[in-house]
Parts: structure tokens; C-alpha cells; sequence
């Protein structure tokens, strides 16, 4: 098969696809900024060592509870979600709230007991709980992650990662009820006045959640998100006494240096494969969809067609023909799927005269000239 090369600025950027440091050393241990809309990683340091993760675990508890629970029932609260450890939102037994006023305590507050009293509710227990949030987990192939409590206060076998932390949280706000409830920047809860600990939602354009975290073990742990123009972005930072400013560097530099780029057009034609036995020797491969992803204008973006590198007559216009896979310098970015752009019929086979016939009949070949 044929190859075409396009959208091309001569340079080249290290192998892995990812952006320079930004301005600044990075302070944070650990760090990852993802493109939420295309999956991409646009910078990470160290993303896959696990850590502890204090408050940032809040993220999944609200998911899990956003999915499986109505925010507008109410509950009362037990007993074992009065007076824990940490930041509450001093909830006191018997009181009713709804959910989503326990959700804003839990993501703007980071009420501890607001972890436990929305645990209780979903999961029954917070043993329950902390299934259901494995059981997310797996589901968004959070391959480095455990949970054992709905809070994020230290224990051994919770954890998470940077990138875990990114891929749940570009997962959670396409939630609406999470996406609004972490973008909240104050609410009253009764005669509770509640304001979000996340001050990059007063300081940074089109910034819109997610959840900050602390314990001394941890360390300061910051997940954001800002969206511009529909592109939504998270950064992810572990053990950073620099974070505000880390974030606000990740987020300018990731938005400033990578633009959404449509690097296949539906309808496209990506190349060609040779037909063995047909009325055309070859046919068109046509991209069956728009392939967008974010690029630096350095980069230099390429297709490549896998394959034996021929098909055989007939091809049926429309008729699936693999895949093309959308490199950037070189490493993966994608693949799109393809189909024949034409119909190219089988040759007919020759005809034979009625001596050729007769030979044939009798098993005598005819000498070829």
C-alpha cells in the first residue's frame, strides 16, 4: 500500500510526545496534563509511580455517586458520618440533606464525614463503597489505582497515579451533575457557606474544576481542569508545594502550544491498494472518519498503511479495508478505519475457441507461444 505524508513543519520533538518543561521547573514529584477531548498526554513526569492521594479520592466518591444515586433524594444523616477526622463539613447526626448539598460539601469543602454520609447512602457500607469505586476504576482501566475509603485519608493500599487521577477526572466531567457541582464556586447548604478550595477557579480562563488534597504523607495534591473553545484540559500534580502556580503554567502552555489540529478528513483518500485480478490494477482508500488531535507546529504528522499491500478482485465500493494508522514523529496517534473508495470488477475469464475447447476436452494443452 501506498503512504502519504502531510501536515508537516520540519522538526522533530522526543519520541514520547511531549511538550518542554514548562516555564519553570515543575516542583511536583509527580505530573501529567491530558488533552481530554483526544486522549493525548501532553506532559508527564513520573505518572505511573503510585501515591497516596488524599482528598483527591473525593473525585471518584462524587462520580460514583452522580451515577448510581439520585442528587435530589434526601437522606439523614447516621451516626458514623458525624465527627471524622480531617475537614468536614460538620454534618450532625439526624440532619437531612439531599445528595447534591452533600456532594457540594464534599467537592468544595472536602467534608470527610460528607465522604462517609454519601458512602453510606450508595454503597451501604463504606466497605461497599469502596467496591464500587474499584469497580469504576476498572472500568476506566485505572490500572495503578485502589481505593479502601471514599475520603482519601492515608492508608496502605489506597492509592492512585497522576495519570489515573487525569483519565478519571477527563471521565467525570463529561458528567453534568459532577461537571457543575466541581465548577461551583460558592453555595449556602443550609446555614452553611460553602466556598471551593480550588482558587484556580478565580484565576485561570475557562477553568472549571476539580479537587484539591493534602495530608502531611501526600504531600499537596492538585487535579484541575480549564476548557476553552470546547477543548477541555486536566492537570495532575503529586507531592507539589508549588501547585497554583505549576497548574497555571501546564494549562497556559498546553492550551498556547498545541492547537486542535483535523489531521484526516472524512471522505479522504489515504492511499492506494493494488488489485490482483481486476478490471483495475489498483483502488482507493477512503477515510470513513475526521481524525483530530492536538499538534505543536514543529510536529510532523504521517499515515501509514499496514498490510499485505494488495487485494484481490473483486472490491466493493463502501467494503471495510483495515485500518490506517496517524503517527506523530514517528509514534502512534490513532488509527482510522477504511473502505474502498470504488467497485473494481473481477477480469473475465478468457474465452475458449472450439479447437482450444476440444484439446482441453481430451486433455491435451495447447503449446503457448
Amino acid at each position: 500500500m501506498s503512504k502519504k505524508i502531510f501536515g508537516a513543519v520540519a522538526g522533530f520533538l522526543a519520541a514520547a510526545l511531549l511538550m518542554a518543561a514548562p516555564v519553570g521547573a515543575l516542583s511536583a514529584e509527580k505530573a501529567v496534563l491530558l488533552d481530554a477531548g483526544t486522549g493525548r498526554v501532553l506532559y508527564e513526569k513520573n505518572a505511573d509511580e503510585r501515591s497516596l492521594i488524599a482528598s483527591t479520592t473525593k473525585i471518584m466518591t462524587a462520580l460514583v455517586v452522580c451515577e448510581q444515586c439520585n442528587v435530589l433524594d434526601r437522606m439523614r444523616i447516621p451516626k458514623e458520618a458525624v465527627g471524622i477526622e480531617g475537614s468536614s463539613m460538620y454534618l450532625k447526626e439526624g440532619e437531612v440533606l439531599t445528595i447534591q448539598e452533600l456532594l457540594y460539601g464534599l467537592m468544595l469543602h472536602s467534608g470527610n464525614d460528607a465522604a462517609v454520609a454519601l458512602a453510606v447512602y450508595c454503597g451501604g457500607t463504606v466497605e461497599g463503597f469502596a467496591e464500587l469505586m474499584n469497580d469504576k476504576a476498572s472500568q476506566l482501566g485505572m490500572k495503578n489505582s485502589h481505593f479502601v475509603n471514599p475520603n482519601g485519608l492515608d492508608a496502605p493500599d489506597h492509592y492512585s497515579t497522576a495519570r489515573d487521577l487525569a483519565i478519571l477526572s477527563a471521565y467525570a466531567m463529561k458528567n453534568p451533575i459532577f461537571a457543575m457541582t466541581v465548577g461551583t464556586k460558592t453555595v449556602t447548604v443550609g446555614n452553611r457557606s460553602l466556598r471551593n478550595h480550588n482558587k484556580l477557579l478565580w484565576q485561570v480562563e475557562g477553568a472549571n474544576g476539580v479537587k484539591t488534597g493534602y495530608t502531611k504523607a501526600a504531600g499537596r495534591i492538585l487535579v484541575s481542569g480549564a476548557c476553552r473553545q470546547g477543548r477541555q484540559l486536566m492537570a495532575v500534580t503529586i507531592n507539589d508545594p508549588d501547585d497554583w502556580n505549576d497548574h497555571k503554567a501546564l494549562l497556559e502552555q498546553g492550551f498556547d502550544r498545541f492547537a486542535v489540529t483535523r489531521l484526516v478528513k472524512k471522505g479522504q483518500c489515504l492511499g492506494t491498494a493494488e488489485v490482483a485480478g481486476g478490471m483495475a490494477g489498483r483502488v482507493e482508500l477512503i477515510a470513513c472518519e475526521d481524525f483530530f488531535y492536538p499538534m505543536a507546529k514543529e510536529e510532523q504528522a504521517s499515515i501509514e498503511l499496514p498490510g499485505a499491500g494488495f487485494v484481490y478482485a473483486p472490491v466493493v465500493q463502501g467494503q471495510q479495508a483495515g485500518f490506517a494508522h496517524v503517527l506523530v514523529d514517528g509514534v502512534s496517534a490513532g488509527k482510522i478505519s477504511l473502505v474502498y473508495g470504488e467497485t473494481v470488477e473481477q477480469l473475465p475469464e478468457p474465452r475458449l475457441s472450439l479447437v482450444e475447447k476440444f484439446l482441453q476436452w481430451i486433455g491435451i494443452k495447447k503449446e503457448q507461444p
